[in-house]
Order: structure tokens, then C-alpha cells, then sequence
């Protein structure tokens, strides 16, 4: 059987995707260092999945040797910007690296490549309101992360025009929903906030009462990505950058709000600055996605968080020892690294 590699597999976008490519009827191998992806968010005992244990920062041609590989989606990376600013040097070599590794693998087969990649690529200088693909400068990146981003679309870029690489990179925004949970690996903040105000305890939004982003539902998202592999597949569509997001931003106080109606608590909200290599303001353009793939977003905010409170409530039943003080992850070996200064456009 003809065989879907997908890269970080058991995390939170990737399990989704695997769901929808068995459900499809393909076959799907897992390749995942479960880091922050759990072996439960996958199906058990299916008889077109295999799940390997592996780092993508290794290379990737060992672990797959003998697989009849049709495409690769490449969602393996360390997504958290904190994380990445106290630990740039690993979290490089996870990134971009590991990129690398899928690249040469791709090249060597011919493979199409499907790369996730992130609305962090356009940074926080607020000199637009709608971010449309071309919008992306290196210049303006904020963190580490981003850095990594930008820097593995450079090494696709270069790969299609050297190698031919077929390709799609879709940049996420804030996807959210069932499976998003795991605090204790990966800290994000509506499953955070889920967390802290089903227990009666405060929450912080860091950047304040302005600080509006574009949040996508994981069902819009993983539509978004099976359009784009199998268009890329079948040469209907290659070599494209697209953003997927819901396209209207929310600030995160009324995303706090509709959390707080939907546990039936009162919200007790803590205003800070915005965290050193955060992003501020994002909406994105989604013409493209609509244009390109026929995709359409169906879940706003306000249909999505009761979806996704309702399977927090549900996993949070079954899962008693979860209601506990949240610990942030590695904060034992992460510097503060502080506030960060009023954006200015231009520099």
C-alpha cells in the first residue's frame, strides 16, 4: 500500500490529519519523538497505521526504508516561542534541521512536501491589517521560532528551484479544538485558560486589551491541509504558500469571555504587557486558500469555543489527576525573558 509519511504525527494538528487520511482509506506512517505528541491521540491498533518513534532532526530515510511513500506532510517542529527564545540552539537544530532532513528525503524520492509553517513568519509591525503570503520579510522576525520558520520556507523555496520539489506550505494561526489539552508538554493558551478558569484560578493575557489574533479550528485547519495534499499529489496545484486561519481577529479578552460563558464562571482576568517575541495583532488573508484550494473556513470563534470547552469538559472527566496548579513546561530551565517594547513599523 501506497503510504502518507506524516512528521509529528501524534501531536495535536498531526493526529487530526492522520485521522483523516485513514478515514479516507490511505495508509499513514507516524514518524514522532512524542516530545509533546501522545501515542492516545492516535488510534489503536489500525491496520494501515504504523507509528514509529524517531526525530526528524536524525534524518528520516532510515526509519522509512522499505515504505512506499506517496507524499510527506511535515508538521514535526518545536512550536513553542518561550521555549524557543531560552533554548534557541536545540530547538534550530529540531526546526530547520529537521526540515532539511525531510527535504533531502523528498529530493532523493521525488516526494511532494506539504511543510506547516506559521503566521509568526510576518512578525508584529502592524503595518497592515490583513496579512496576505507576499507580506513575509525575515527582517521582522520576532523570536527564534519564527526564525526557524522562515528559514525552513527559504530551504523549500530553493529546493523547488534546484531539485524541483513540489510543494505547499500553509501558515497557521492559533488552531484550537479537541486534543488540545496537554499543558504539561505544551503550554497554549486557551486550553490554558480552560484549565485555570474551570478551577476558579486568574488568568493573564499578556498584551493587554488590544491584543487581537486570528484563531482556526482544527477542523477548518485539517481541511484546509487534506485539500492542499491532495491537490498537490495529483498536480493540480504545487508550489504555493498559503495562509489557512479563520480570517477575522478576536481579541483575547473575548476569547477569555466566551471560555468563562461556556464553564459558567466569572473571569477573573489579569491585563500585562506583551512577552518578549510575541506577536500582537494578526488577521489573516485567506483569499488564496479560498481561491486555490476551495477551501472555506466554517468555525468561528464563537461556534468553536463551546466545541472545543465541551470536549475539555468531557476529556477533563476522564481525566481527574489533570485538575492540579499548572506548572508551566521546562520552567525549571527557562530564563524571563522579559517584556518586549511598543512595535514600530519600519524597523
Amino acid at each position: 500500500m501506497d503510504t502518507y509519511v506524516v512528521t509529528g504525527g501524534a501531536g495535536f494538528i498531526g493526529s487530526h490529519v492522520v485521522d483523516h487520511l485513514l478515514a479516507a482509506g490511505h495508509g499513514v506512517v507516524v514518524l514522532d519523538n512524542f516530545s509533546t505528541g501522545k501515542r492516545s491521540n492516535l488510534p489503536a491498533d489500525h491496520a494501515a497505521l504504523r507509528v514509529i518513534e524517531h526525530d526528524v532532526a536524525r534524518g528520516i530515510a532510515e526509519p522509512l526504508a522499505g515504505v512506499a511513500v506517496r507524499a510527506i506532510v511535515h508538521l514535526a517542529a518545536q512550536v513553542s516561542v518561550v521555549h524557543s527564545i531560552a533554548h534557541p540552539l536545540p530547538d534550530m537544530a529540531v526546526n530547520y534541521g529537521g526540515t532539511l532532513h525531510v527535504l533531502e528525503y523528498a529530493r532523493a524520492l521525488g516526494l511532494p512536501l506539504i511543510f506547516s509553517s506559521t503566521r509568526e513568519v510576518y512578525g508584529d509591525v502592524h503595518r497592515f491589517e490583513e496579512y496576505a503570503e507576499e507580506a513575509a520579510d525575515f527582517a521582522f522576525t520576532e523570536s527564534p521560532y519564527s526564525a526557524s520558520k522562515i528559514t525552513s520556507e527559504a530551504f523549500i523555496y530553493s529546493y523547488a528551484r534546484c531539485y524541483d520539489l513540489r510543494y505547499l506550505v500553509f501558515r497557521f494561526s492559533n488552531v484550537y479544538g479537541r486534543f488540545d489539552s496537554d499543558l504539561w508538554r505544551m503550554e497554549r493558551v486557551l486550553p490554558l485558560w480552560m484549565h485555570s478558569l474551570s478551577r476558579g484560578e486568574p488568568i493573564t493575557v499578556y498584551g493587554g486589551e488590544e491584543k487581537l489574533l486570528d484563531f482556526t479550528y482544527i477542523d477548518d485547519c485539517v481541511a484546509g491541509i487534506a485539500q492542499g495534499v491532495y491537490r498537490l499529489e495529483s498536480g493540480a496545484l504545487q508550489n504555493q504558500t498559503i495562509n489557512l486561519a479563520y480570517g477575522e481577529g478576536n481579541t483575547l479578552v473575548r476569547a477569555a469571555h466566551l471560555i468563562a460563558g461556556e464553564l459558567d464562571v466569572e473571569p477573573q482576568i489579569m491585563l500585562s504587557p506583551s512577552l518578549l517575541g510575541e506577536v500582537t495583532h494578526y488577521v489573516a488573508d485567506i483569499s488564496k486558500a479560498r481561491e486555490l484550494l476551495g477551501w472555506q473556513p466554517e468555525t468561528s470563534l464563537d461556534t468553536g469555543i463551546p466545541r472545543a470547552v465541551a470536549w475539555f469538559k468531557e476529556w477533563r472527566a476522564e481525566h481527574p489527576q489533570e485538575d492540579r496548579p499548572f506548572v508551566r513546561p521546562h520552567a525549571a530551565d527557562e530564563v524571563d525573558h522579559g517584556f518586549k517594547q511598543p512595535a514600530r513599523a519600519g524597523t
